[in-house]
């Protein structure tokens, strides 16, 4: 027997909507302030406050400390609870690396072997690489797209061009990497393995940037040669990056690779001069400190998850998805959907996921859809979508480090586009199964 669906039940996510995104547009189009990104003008913390309170004022039939148990029970999910415990690992690694400088020097190293003439490709390929090691979209994009402008200036390239292709290769890095926030999020809302959800996007992703990566070849031989300065780089503190790479790649638990991670930076920063003691626990502790905000956003979300959920919202969606969507493509379209509409509203991937996840996983079960296909789904459409929404947090800060409008880097956005054709193909070439 079917769950009857309560669509009053969705209100919370309404709220969250009229808070977070009205701010959002008002501060950032209606009345800017000089210096200040609108969408992070109100915190997203607040936002999905005010909505766990309307989640909590709904359903008079359950009592307060019902409704408690209800999130608790959310909350204490192993998935969800594994979860937060990586968040705090990739922080500590992400704090260490940046303080050792290994971000730098690893992409120093790729930009001195990459030839002056294929500029604009190997922007691309050391974005990818860059991302896919410190699982980070916005980390890359600060690095990388400084030296874009600078290949822009001396080699004649159009400069929204080349910032894009810097945004392009993070988004391509952020959608695969082990130790992306997004990845985390996708795998354990699903319940599945790293390794598992990575090999299903490999198929969907590798197509994609194959034919970015032919395009900007195209592109880059008909300009001229740009003119790499002296960069400097140690192979000591590059050499971490490509171990934890070369780990996560073969499968290796993510706990293992980050807490050898961490080791590595430690020494390479103590060797290295980059690092003493005092700094490396420092660091690490910022780190940690930085991923309070993602934690508990996923916190509350799941709370209000549960709550909708109990309430009858998850079925209300259902019903829907069932109304419009036919069969295993059309549930797959149905989650995708979903988590591109989340991802506009939020203008965060991760707390894209988090939203999505539960209703996703609920519509693969509905839909006989294979746990591992839905993670890989919810990744790699929040990317598609925060690689190219113009007041996202990437395009914003290219925007501002370039000094050009992200309207301009919008048509050069070649990856995320290329990967949403190849999301519906791969919808498409699945069985129909009603």
């Amino acid at each position: 027997m079917k769950e009857k669906g309560n669509s009053l039940a969705l209100i919370p996510i309404l709220v969250f909507l009229l808070f977070y995104l009205g701010s959002g547009i008002y501060f950032e189009y209606i009345h800017p302030t000089e210096g200040q990104m609108g969408f992070y003008v109100m915190s997203v913390v607040v936002a999905f406050g005010l909505a766990l309170i309307v989640a909590f004022m709904q359903n008079k039939e359950l009592s307060f400390e019902q409704k408690i148990h209800v999130c608790a029970q959310g909350v204490g999910d192993e998935n969800i609870v594994l979860m937060l415990f990586i968040f705090l690992m990739a922080g500590a690694f992400g704090g260490i690396a940046k303080q050792a400088g290994g971000v730098e020097s690893t992409s120093n190293l790729l930009l001195s072997i990459i030839p002056g003439r294929l500029a604009i490709p190997g922007l691309f390929i050391i974005a990818c690489l860059i991302s896919m090691s410190m699982g980070t979209s916005v980390g890359t994009i600060t690095v990388l797209v400084p030296i874009a402008s600078s290949i822009a200036g001396t080699a004649g390239f159009s400069l929204p061009l080349c910032v894009g292709t810097v945004v392009s290769g993070a988004m391509f890095g952020d959608n695969l990497s082990f130790i992306s926030d997004t990845t985390i999020a996708a795998t354990k809302t699903q319940g599945v393995d790293m390794k598992d959800k990575f090999r299903e996007n490999l198929g969907i992703a590798l197509p994609a940037a194959l034919v970015t990566l032919a395009i900007l070849c195209v592109i880059a031989l008909r300009g001229e040669s740009a003119a790499f300065g002296s960069y400097e780089y140690s192979m000591i503190l590059a050499f971490p990056y490509l171990v934890v790479l070369v780990m996560a790649l073969m499968g290796v638990n993510v706990f293992v690779v980050l807490g050898i991670g961490v080791l590595l930076f430690f020494a390479a920063g103590l060797a290295g001069g980059s690092l003493t003691v005092a700094t490396a626990f420092s660091a690490m502790g910022a780190g940690t400190s930085g991923m309070f905000e993602t934690m508990v956003v996923t916190i509350l979300v799941v709370s209000i998850s549960s709550l909708m959920k109990e309430h009858g919202g998850f079925a209300a969606v259902l019903s829907f998805i069932r109304s419009s969507f036919r069969g295993r493509r059309g549930g797959l379209f149905g989650i995708s959907l979903l988590t591109i509409l989340m991802d506009i509203a939020t203008a965060n991937n991760t707390v894209a996921i988090v939203v999505a996840g539960p209703i996703a996983k609920t519509i693969s079960e509905e839909y006989h859809i294979a746990p591992k296909k839905t993670a890989s789904l919810l990744d790699t459409c929040s990317c598609i979508a925060q690689g190219i929404i113009p007041y996202g947090a990437q395009v914003l800060i290219a925007a501002s480090i370039s000094g050009i409008p992200g309207v301009m880097i919008m048509p050069w956005l070649l990856y995320p586009y290329l990967l949403l054709v190849m999301v519906v193909i791969s919808i498409l070439k699945e069985k129909k199964e009603d």
